[in-house]
C-alpha cells in the first residue's frame, strides 16, 4: 500500500499533461519558446524604446527633473517580484503566474499610455514592473523544466537573441515614435507603451495555448510577512543606488533608508530561518556552495554588466555626438558579441556536457573587453568602440546563460524556480549597484576633467571662471552651442571621465573571476526539471513503502 501523503511534499498528478514530457521533439519545445520570447521580447523591449525616449517623454508631461522615479519605480517593482515569482511558482505551478505576468505588464503599458503627469507614469511604471519581473525569470525556468541542462544552452540562446533585438529595435523605435507629435490621434510617446498590447494579447494567447506542464500538489503556508521584509529590505537600498548621488551619500536621508535596509535584512534572515521550507527564500539553497558562489558571480556580472552598458550609450552620443537612435544601432556589436558566444556555448555543452570553463573564460573576457573600453579618447574612431564591444559581448555571452544552468543543476528539482529566480535576482541587483557606481564615477570627475582639459587648450582663466559645466552636464544639448575651443575640452573631458568610469567598472569583474574559478561543476540531470521532480517524488515513495514492508 502506498503511504499516506505527506505535509509539504509534491506529488505528480497521475495523468501528466502533454508538453511536460522529456520526450518532448525540437519542434514542440519551439513551440512553447515562441510564447516565452514573446514575453521576454515585452519585458527587454520596453526597458530600451522607453530609455531613448525618456528625455521627450519628460518635457512632454513637465517633469524634467522627477524623470529618474521612472526608472526606479520600475527598477524597484521588477527586482523584487523576481525571487517572488520564483518561490510561488514552485508551490502553484508556472503557468498561471507567468500569464498573470503578462496581463499585469499588459494593464500597466495601457495606464502608462494614458499618464498625465510625471509621478503617475512613475506609478504606473512599477505597476508594469511587477509583471516584467515574472516575464524574464519564469521563462528561464519554464525551458528548466522541460528541458535537460545539457541541451539548455542550445535554446537559452534564443533568449539571448530576444535581448539582442529588442537592444537594437529598441533605440530605433523610441526614437520614432517620441519623435512623432501625434500618431492617429494619440500623442506619439504614449505609443511606446500602447504598442506593448498587442504584443502581450498575442503572448498571453500563445502561452495559453502551448503550454502545458504538469501540476503539482502541496501543503504549505504562504510567507506573507517574508515577503514584506524582503521588499523593506531591498526597497531602500535600491533608493539609495539610484538616488545617493542626489541626496548626497552622507545625508540623513540616505542613512536613514541604509538603516531601515540593514534591519530589515537581520529580521528577514531570522524570520527564514524561523519559516524553514515555506519560507520565500528557503535560506538551505545557500548551504549549497555551487548555488552560493554562482548567486555571488551573477551578482558581481551585473555590476559589470550594467556598469558598462550605462557608459557605452554616453560615451556615443556625448563624445562622439550620436543621436541616440544611432547610438542604439552602434550597440549591435555587443549583441552580436552575446549571441555568438551564447549559441557556442550551447553547443559546446550540449556535445560534452561541460560547462565550468564558461565563466571563468566569460568574466575574464568581460575584464578584456572593459579595459579596451577604457583606453577609449575623444579622437578614438567609432570602430575602435565597436571592436571592443564585440569582446565586452562575448563575455556576457559566456557567463549569463552558463551561471544560470549552473544554479538551476545545483539545487533539487523542486527548487527549480527559487534557483532561476533567486540568480536573476542577483543579477538585477548588482546590475543597479553597477550602473549607480558607474555614474557615480562619471559625474563626479567630469567638470574637474572638463576644467583641466580647458587649462591644458590654454582657455583664460577669466572664461573659465565664467563657464558654467554643469549646465553642459544636465542639458547636453548645450554642448553643440559653445565655442570650439570650449566644446573639444568640454568632450575631451567627457572622454577622460568614461576612460576612469570603464577601468572601476573593469576592477568590479576581478572579484566575479575568482568566484567563477570556485564554482564546482556538478554533473548535468539527464531531464529536464519536471521529469527530474517527477523521478525524485518515485523514488521518495518507492522508499517509503519499503520502509513500511520492513
Amino acid at each position: 500500500m502506498t503511504a499516506p501523503i505527506q505535509p509539504g511534499t509534491a506529488q505528480p498528478d497521475t495523468a501528466r499533461s502533454a508538453g511536460a514530457s522529456a520526450a518532448l521533439s525540437h519542434k514542440q519545445i519551439l513551440t512553447v519558446l515562441s510564447g516565452l520570447m514573446l514575453g521576454m521580447f515585452l519585458a527587454s523591449l520596453d526597458q530600451t524604446i522607453v530609455s531613448t525616449a525618456m528625455r521627450t517623454i519628460a518635457d512632454r508631461l513637465h517633469g524634467q527633473t522627477a524623470q529618474a522615479w521612472v526608472t526606479t519605480a520600475y527598477l524597484i517593482t521588477s527586482t523584487i517580484s523576481t525571487p517572488l515569482y520564483g518561490k510561488l511558482s514552485d508551490l502553484y505551478g508556472r503557468k498561471p503566474f507567468y500569464l498573470f505576468a503578462i496581463g499585469i505588464f499588459v494593464v500597466g503599458s495601457l495606464l502608462c499610455g494614458t499618464a498625465t503627469s510625471i509621478y503617475q507614469l512613475a506609478a504606473y511604471r512599477a505597476v508594469q514592473g511587477i509583471g516584467a519581473g515574472g516575464l524574464l525569470s519564469l521563462a528561464f525556468t519554464i525551458i528548466g523544466d522541460i528541458v535537460p541542462p545539457r541541451e539548455r544552452g542550445r535554446y537559452q540562446a534564443y533568449f539571448m537573441s530576444v535581448f539582442a533585438s529588442s537592444s537594437v529595435l529598441g533605440p530605433v523605435l523610441g526614437g520614432a515614435l517620441a519623435g512623432q507629435s501625434t500618431i492617429f490621434g494619440l500623442d506619439g510617446w504614449r505609443w511606446i507603451f500602447v504598442v506593448n498590447v498587442p504584443i502581450g494579447i498575442v503572448a498571453f494567447v500563445v502561452v495559453m495555448r502551448v503550454l502545458q506542464l504538469t501540476k503539482t500538489r502541496q501543503q504549505h503556508r504562504i510567507d506573507y510577512l517574508g515577503a514584506g521584509l524582503l521588499s523593506s529590505s531591498i526597497v531602500p537600498i535600491l533608493l539609495v543606488a539610484e538616488k545617493g548621488r542626489e541626496w548626497g551619500w552622507t545625508s540623513g536621508l540616505t542613512l536613514g533608508l541604509t538603516a531601515v535596509s540593514l534591519v530589515s535584512v537581520v529580521w528577514f534572515v531570522f524570520w527564514e530561518r524561523r519559516m524553514a521550507e515555506d519560507a520565500i527564500l528557503p535560506l538551505r539553497i545557500f548551504a549549497n556552495p555551487v548555488f552560493s558562489i554562482t548567486s555571488a558571480t551573477s551578482l558581481l556580472l551585473g555590476m559589470g554588466m550594467f556598469g558598462g552598458l550605462v557608459t557605452l550609450p554616453l560615451y556615443l552620443q556625448i563624445v562622439h555626438q550620436q543621436s541616440p537612435t544611432r547610438a542604439g544601432l552602434l550597440l549591435i556589436p555587443l549583441m552580436a558579441g552575446i549571441m555568438s558566444a551564447s549559441m557556442t556555448c550551447g553547443k559546446i555543452m550540449r556535445r560534452t556536457g561541460r560547462y565550468r570553463l564558461f565563466p571563468i573564460i566569460g568574466t575574464a573576457t568581460m575584464f578584456t573587453g572593459l579595459i579596451l573600453l577604457s583606453r577609449l579618447t575623444y579622437e578614438s574612431p567609432v570602430w575602435h568602440v565597436e571592436v571592443f564591444m564585440v569582446v565586452m559581448g562575448a563575455g556576457l555571452g559566456m557567463s549569463m546563460q552558463t551561471l544560470i544552468i549552473s544554479a538551476q543543476n545545483s539545487l533539487p528539482p523542486k527548487d527549480m524556480g527559487v534557483a532561476t529566480g533567486s540568480v536573476t535576482f542577483f543579477r538585477s541587483l548588482g546590475g543597479t549597484f553597477g550602473a549607480a557606481i558607474s555614474l557615480a564615477v562619471l559625474f563626479s570627475t567630469v567638470l574637474v576633467n572638463i576644467k583641466g582639459r580647458l587649462v591644458t587648450a590654454g582657455v583664460p582663466a577669466s572664461i573659465i571662471d565664467r563657464f558654467n559645466g554643469a549646465a553642459s552636464i544636465n542639458d547636453t544639448s548645450v554642448i553643440a552651442t559653445l565655442p570650439p575651443a570650449i566644446k573639444t575640452a568640454v568632450l575631451q573631458g567627457f572622454a577622460d571621465s568614461t576612460h576612469t568610469t570603464f577601468l572601476v567598472t573593469a576592477c568590479l569583474m576581478v572579484p566575479a573571476f575568482v568566484c567563477a574559478l570556485f564554482i564546482k561543476e556538478v554533473p548535468l540531470r539527464e531531464h529536464g526539471g519536471i521529469d527530474a521532480a517527477r523521478d525524485e517524488a518515485v523514488e521518495v515513495e518507492r522508499a517509503k513503502v519499503d520502509s513500511a514492508v520492513l
